[in-house]
């Protein structure tokens, strides 16, 4: 059920087949341009593939300029109310604006933001969350329900369309798990937009990954979904992290070591969650695409476990080390994790 329809945002493709994008925004303030500037350099470090920076003011434009100037990531403007700042945005070399078409005043200032965006190449995205349903939507509907959420969508489709501009992603978001995956399935069915998915102010780190997990994670496994935002209550780079890892859990794309590890029992001999924890760590950078597993006794490791490219099964002070469920050697305990580090280099 992925998008159909594609849409360029800088070097990025959205929908059509592309890989799903992982995105994060900036949460300096938009007039720290240094801060801004430093910031936006962690998130590109970190693999940020597509960066969102806030625009409220001409202020904001000249740090969104900046940070433009200083990243080669695509970077997109986060416009509310002032339909001059996605004008001012787009002449600052944005690669995608996003809007509220219904928050940014009269026809003819939406027709100046499609004509920009038309004339540069520039795709809009219409974030549509829980907060932002028109009046007479939520009459209708008596809540944001996702009926309401796509509604409002198409509301906006429509005006864009109107002034001859199609070149458009999607977000209907809202901090209600179940709505917001409810609501990307019924406009998944019904259009062929690229669609950005999310949960919208999902939370700290605990429970923003959870929540996020549950519904990105619920509409990846249905093929929603060209672009992902997890958001959190933390710093950005984590978001980052999160939606690589993400990914790489339902297995709609991998970036790096999968590692398997058994939640531990009264079998277990070894300081597993200590090895486990440990071998994260040391492979959190690793790029090679192999599974790694670090199982607590005989039971669940070479035989559980023989999917596993590599891995180390505990025993009673000493462990077994084996390669897609062939054992290679018994290894004491003191040594498994840079015998398990030394299998893995030669791979």
């Amino acid at each position: 059920m992925a998008s159909k329809k594609q849409v360029r945002v800088g070097k990025v493709l959205l929908g059509g087949g592309a890989p799903v994008a992982v995105q994060s925004m900036l949460s300096t303030p938009a007039h720290e341009k240094d801060a801004c500037v430093t910031q936006a350099k962690r998130l590109e470090s970190a693999g940020c593939e597509i960066l969102r920076a806030t625009v409220p003011d001409m202020e904001a434009v000249r740090t969104f300029a900046a940070v433009k100037e200083a990243i080669a990531i695509p970077l997109v403007a986060d416009i509310h109310f002032d339909y001059k700042m996605a004008l001012e945005a787009a002449a600052a070399g944005a690669d995608k604006i996003r809007i509220n078409p219904g928050n940014i005043g009269s026809d003819d200032r939406v027709k100046a933001v499609a004509d920009t965006c038309r004339e540069r190449g520039i795709p809009i995205r219409i974030g549509v969350n829980s907060g932002s349903v028109e009046k007479e939507i939520l009459a209708k509907y008596g809540a944001p329900t996702p009926e309401a959420l796509f509604e409002s969508a198409m509301y906006h489709v429509r005006l864009l369309n109107r002034f001859d501009f199609d070149d458009i992603v999607l977000s209907l978001k809202s901090s209600d798990v179940k709505t917001a995956v409810a609501a990307y399935r019924l406009v998944a069915a019904r259009t062929d937009y690229p669609l950005h998915v999310g949960i919208t102010e999902a939370g700290t780190v605990r429970m923003g990954l959870l929540k996020s997990a549950a519904g990105i994670g619920s509409l990846l496994l249905d093929g929603i979904g060209d672009t992902i935002r997890v958001s959190l209550t933390a710093d950005p780079v984590e978001e980052v992290k999160a939606g690589f890892d993400l990914l790489s859990a339902v297995n709609v794309r991998r970036r790096g070591v999968n590692l398997v590890a058994c939640p531990t029992c009264g079998r277990t001999r070894i300081d597993l969650i200590g090895l486990a924890n440990r071998v994260e760590d040391a492979l959190r950078s690793c790029e090679k695409n192999i599974t790694v597993a670090v199982m607590g006794c005989a039971v669940n490791g070479p035989g559980e476990a023989k999917h596993a490219d590599i891995g180390v099964a505990g025993g009673d002070g000493v462990g077994l080390l084996f390669k897609k469920g062939e054992i290679l050697r018994k290894v004491p305990e003191e040594q498994l994790f840079d015998a398990l580090m030394e299998e893995i280099e030669k791979m």
